[in-house]
Parts: structure tokens; C-alpha cells; sequence
């Protein structure tokens, strides 16, 4: 058992070691390859070989996501047809632990003929890819994790950190917000956090409960029984909103008496409660929630008369609240 775990955190350690080293590599080239796809007319065109190919494509889905448009071309598939996504303006990131793999190098001309830009990440920088490239990133590392040095290990790892180094230097570049991230991950998360209003979150219309100030305490339980959103909107003649009763509000009540017969919405309401437009992001409403520890609060126009209710429970639904 000893022997394993230590065994992991020497592969770690390598990896790790593997990873920092990598930081010496970050020079001029690399600024080069920013700029060359910074200003780029087209794609980023990824390719690579077996597990380098496999690097190639989080590569791809990195980029993808932090605003740059990429591709991932097998360099088999390439031969056979796929070739015909490469076009002038394109840019190509050849992924190469030795530099020397045949399938990338029968592709170099084919992508000099279209002018594209060939940018490689290279475990050996004095190899014939590197003589045919643009730019080239020094991703050679001391060792694999491999015993036999010989498994891909170490040297994927700082293929797939350089390709990260790229798409994030260049999401900075074009000043790419967490809002511009969103829209591409619209069932994430951060797209929830970031593009769900309360609008689409809160209960409206005629399910949104709602008393006058003058009705029987019985008549608005009866109101916060019906709509089960353990709460009731208390309005005025004009429809404006001037209070809340919730069920927390009903409980303090029995503890100080149980005559209620007689008590009218007004005399139990909470005034002023807390509420938010429809525009209002729902990760918004969450933070109020949290920070005034409510659980419901009231959607109101311009007016501030009542358009709708969020409960906290349907913003954990949703995937907002805590353990989503």
C-alpha cells in the first residue's frame, strides 16, 4: 500500500515538475502565435496523432469556449478529404511530442498551398515539423511518467497546459467577459447565474398570491394555502404592494396569541417587504435572499404592484442555490 501512494505522488511530482518547467519555454514565439491568431480571418485548425490528438481536442473545446473558432482535423482523415476545411486565412496547431510524426508532416505542404499559418507544440524543437512551422512551442519535457518513458505523460500534460496558456492569453486579448462565457454554456451554471432573469424564474399571473389589507387573516392563510408559495402578497385599493405575510410571520403570531379571529392582513403583514424587478438577474435575487434570509420575494412593475413571486426553492431547482 506504501509503495502506491508513493509511486502516485512520484508521477505527480513529475508532472508537476514537468508543468513548471514549461514557464522558462513562454517567450517571444508565444506572443508571435498569440498575435498570428489574434489577427487571424479564420479558424483555428487543430491536429495530432493519437494521444496528442486527444490533447488537440480539449484544445479545441478551450478555444471554442473563450471566443476562439477552432476545429479539430485528424491528420488520417485529412488524406481522405477532410483536408478541405483548411482555407486561406486559417490557422494550424500541430501537436508533436517528437516532432517527426509522418501523418502531420504529408499535411505541411497542403497547408503552406492555402496559405495557412502552422503554429506546432513540440516535445523536440530542432525536428523536421519544427523546420516547416511558423511558430514553434517548446512543450519538451525531462521525462514521461512512465517508467519505460515511453507512455505519453509528462509531455501531453504540457501540451494540453500550453494549449490552456494560449486560449486564456487570448480570451484576455479580446477582452472576453464571463458574460461573453455564459452565452456559450447556457446549461451551466455560470450561464444560469449569468443570463437567467427573474422573469423566467418567478411565479406570475393569477398564481401569484395576493390579498387586500382589509380581508380576514383566515382569507389570506386560505390565499397562502392555495398558491403554496408559503407566502401572500397584501395590497391596497390601487394594487399597490404594501406588505407580506409568510408562513414565518403566521408562526410568531401563535406565539404571542391564539386569537386570530378577528385580525385583518394589514395588522399581521410585514411592511415594505423586499422586492426586485423582472429584469433583475436571478443569481441577484439569490444574493438578496441570502443576505436578508428570506426565502420569497416579490416581483413588482413600475408601479410597484405585485407581477410575481420567486420562491428560494426554485432557484435551487434551477441550479442556483447551494448544491447545485
Amino acid at each position: 500500500m506504501k509503495n502506491i501512494i508513493e509511486k502516485a505522488r512520484e508521477i505527480i511530482r513529475i508532472e508537476a515538475n514537468a508543468v513548471v518547467k514549461l514557464e522558462a519555454h513562454i517567450n517571444e514565439q508565444f506572443a508571435n502565435a498569440v498575435e498570428i491568431i489574434f489577427h487571424s480571418k479564420g479558424r483555428v485548425i487543430v491536429s495530432g496523432m493519437g494521444k496528442s490528438g486527444i490533447i488537440g481536442k480539449k484544445i479545441v473545446a478551450t478555444l471554442n469556449s473563450t471566443g476562439t473558432p477552432s476545429m479539430f482535423l485528424h491528420p488520417s482523415d485529412a488524406v481522405h478529404g477532410d483536408l478541405g476545411m483548411v482555407r486561406d486565412g486559417d490557422v494550424v496547431i500541430c501537436i508533436s511530442k517528437s516532432g517527426d510524426t509522418k501523418e502531420l508532416l504529408q499535411l505541411v505542404p497542403m497547408f503552406k498551398r492555402v496559405n495557412a499559418k502552422i503554429i506546432s507544440l513540440l516535445g523536440n524543437i530542432h525536428s523536421p515539423l519544427a523546420k516547416n512551422s511558423d511558430i514553434v512551442l517548446d512543450c519538451s519535457v525531462e521525462e514521461e511518467a512512465c517508467p519505460h518513458d515511453l507512455a505519453p505523460t509528462s509531455s501531453t500534460t504540457a501540451a494540453l497546459v500550453m494549449g490552456d496558456a494560449l486560449a486564456i492569453v487570448l480570451l484576455e486579448q479580446r477582452n472576453f467577459s464571463a458574460e461573453d462565457f455564459a452565452m456559450f454554456h447556457p446549461g451551466g451554471n455560470l450561464g444560469k447565474r449569468l443570463l437567467l432573469k427573474a422573469e423566467e424564474m418567478m411565479t406570475s399571473g393569477d398564481a401569484v398570491p395576493k390579498v387586500k389589507t382589509t380581508v380576514q387573516l383566515r382569507d389570506a392563510i386560505l390565499e397562502m394555502t392555495s398558491k403554496r408559495l408559503g407566502a401572500t402578497c397584501v395590497v391596497d385599493e390601487k394594487n399597490i404592494l404594501v406588505g407580506i405575510i409568510t408562513d414565518g410571520d403566521l408562526r410568531r403570531l401563535l406565539q404571542r396569541t391564539t386569537d386570530v379571529s378577528n385580525l385583518t392582513a394589514e395588522q399581521v403583514m410585514t411592511k415594505n417587504p423586499k422586492t426586485i424587478r423582472k429584469d433583475v438577474l436571478a443569481a441577484v435575487v439569490l444574493q438578496e435572499m441570502e443576505q436578508f434570509n428570506i426565502t420569497q420575494i416579490v416581483v413588482v412593475d413600475e408601479q410597484h404592484s405585485p407581477i410575481g413571486m420567486i420562491h428560494l426553492h426554485d432557484l435551487v431547482k434551477a441550479g442556483l442555490g447551494e448544491g447545485s
